[in-house]
Formats: structure tokens, sequence, C-alpha cells
């Protein structure tokens, strides 16, 4: 049997970030970078748990995130292995922001936290930054009309980050390509999982109810990485919805 793949991963404990999307995120990036192929066998989570120090559940969250969004698949016999993907194309790159403005509604932020510090190994990893450059830890909770639909995690180069005090009333994307950084394309993964106590605190929902999670990493023209996020959606109060085009034959 083809020896299976185990992730470089560092867990920062002190990040709001959970624990599962620090796990999930570099899996995804070595996928989507080519740097694992389909069929490649990926580490177990009773291994990642114990090699981490975090939960079996935690671990199998992380996994599973990832075979919902396709780039993984659990075969019997083997494991979970990496999924083969088609090419999909992004034509559209709105944030939430800009969604809910199109919409008709008023669009606000909470900004729960905004600082800055110097990345980890871990962060610098998902931003291709150097271990120590400064960098902006953003959460924030979207309100459509005064009503929670999102809590936003992002990660990007202080060196491009818009102050704090704009970014609750306008998007992200839209401060950034006003200050000339241009996101182009994503890759992102979407899922669906169950809240924590302070998720459903802040969604203003039960740690029951499902919500709807997209990974997500933003490029500019270049290829350069400009921001990491992950986010966390009010399934009965977003829709997520994309359009692709397929290379080559289907």
């Amino acid at each position: 049997m083809a020896e299976r793949y185990e992730p470089d991963i560092d867990i920062d404990r002190t990040s709001p970030a959970p624990l599962h999307a620090q796990i999930s995120a570099p899996i995804k990036r070595a996928i989507l970078d080519g740097v694992i192929g389909p069929g490649t066998r990926i580490e177990n989570e009773v291994s990642l748990a114990q090699r981490l120090k975090v939960s079996r559940p935690t671990a199998r969250q992380a996994l599973q995130t990832l075979v919902e969004a396709g780039l993984l698949h659990r075969r019997r016999g083997v494991g979970t292995v990496v999924a083969a993907r088609p090419h999909h194309q992004l034509l559209q790159l709105p944030s939430l922001h800009e969604e809910i403005q199109d919409a008709g509604h008023e669009s606000t932020s909470k900004i729960l936290q905004y600082n800055h510090r110097r990345a980890t190994d871990a962060i610098a990893k998902q931003l291709g930054v150097a271990v120590d450059d400064s960098v902006v830890e953003l959460e924030r909770l979207r309100l459509r009309d005064g009503q929670p639909v999102a809590i936003l995690y992002n990660w990007l180069p202080a060196a491009i980050a818009p102050p704090d005090d704009q970014l609750e009333h306008r998007g992200l994307y839209e401060l950034l390509r006003e200050s000339g950084v241009v996101p182009t394309s994503t890759t992102q993964s979407v899922g669906a999982e169950r809240p924590d106590k302070r998720e459903a605190r802040l969604l203003a929902i039960s740690t029951r109810d499902p919500v709807l999670t997209i990974d997500r990493t933003a490029y500019d023209a270049r290829g350069h990485i400009i921001e990491w996020g992950f986010h966390v959606y009010r399934a009965d109060l977003y829709r997520y919805k994309s359009t692709v085009v397929a290379h080559g034959n289907t």
C-alpha cells in the first residue's frame, strides 16, 4: 500500500481560527497546489489527533470538511484519499458586503478583533510570507439589516490591510481594490458543520443549527496571496452560489 501523506501542520492555539480549520487548510493547500495528487492516502483522524494533540472529533471534522468540499473521499479498505478534481474558473469575486448591498439590504460589520502580530509558521504558510512578517488578524461579525449573518476570520499582510475603522461599513475586497490590491481569483472549500458555543451566540442561533463554512485563499493577478479567510455563515440566511466553466470534455 502506498505511503500515506502526513501534512506539515502547526497549530496556533492563540488564534481565533477553529482548530479544525487550521488542520484542513494546509491539506487543502497541498491538494490545490498539486503537492499531493489524486489517490494519495491522507493521514487518518486517529493519527492526526495524536500527533497534533487535538481531539478526535476535531481531526474528524477537519477531514470531513474536505470530503464535503470534494477534495477528499473515503475509500473502503484504503482510508481517506485525494479526490480527482475538475478545473473550475471563478467568473466573479464579490465580497459578502457587496452581495448584501446588491440584494438591497444594509451591510455593516462589528469588529471583534483587529490585531497586528508576527506571522507564526502556520500563518506564514497560508499567506506565503516569511515567519515573523507583520500580518493583521481580523475577526468580524457581518450584519444584514442589523441581523447577524456571518463570522469572518481573515489574515492578510499588514502592509495591505485596511484600517479597522473603514471595515465597519465597507467590504474588505472593496477597500483592497481601492488601494490597488485587486483580488482576481481564489481557491476555496465549502463545508457544513455545527457551530461552537461562541459562534452560536454571535450568530444568535443554537449549537444544533447547521452553519455553512468557506475556507478561502485570495490571489492577485500575479498569483500572489493577498488574503486567507475562514468564514462561518448562518445557513438559514445565506446561500452560496457560483458559476463554473468546464474546460475540455466532462
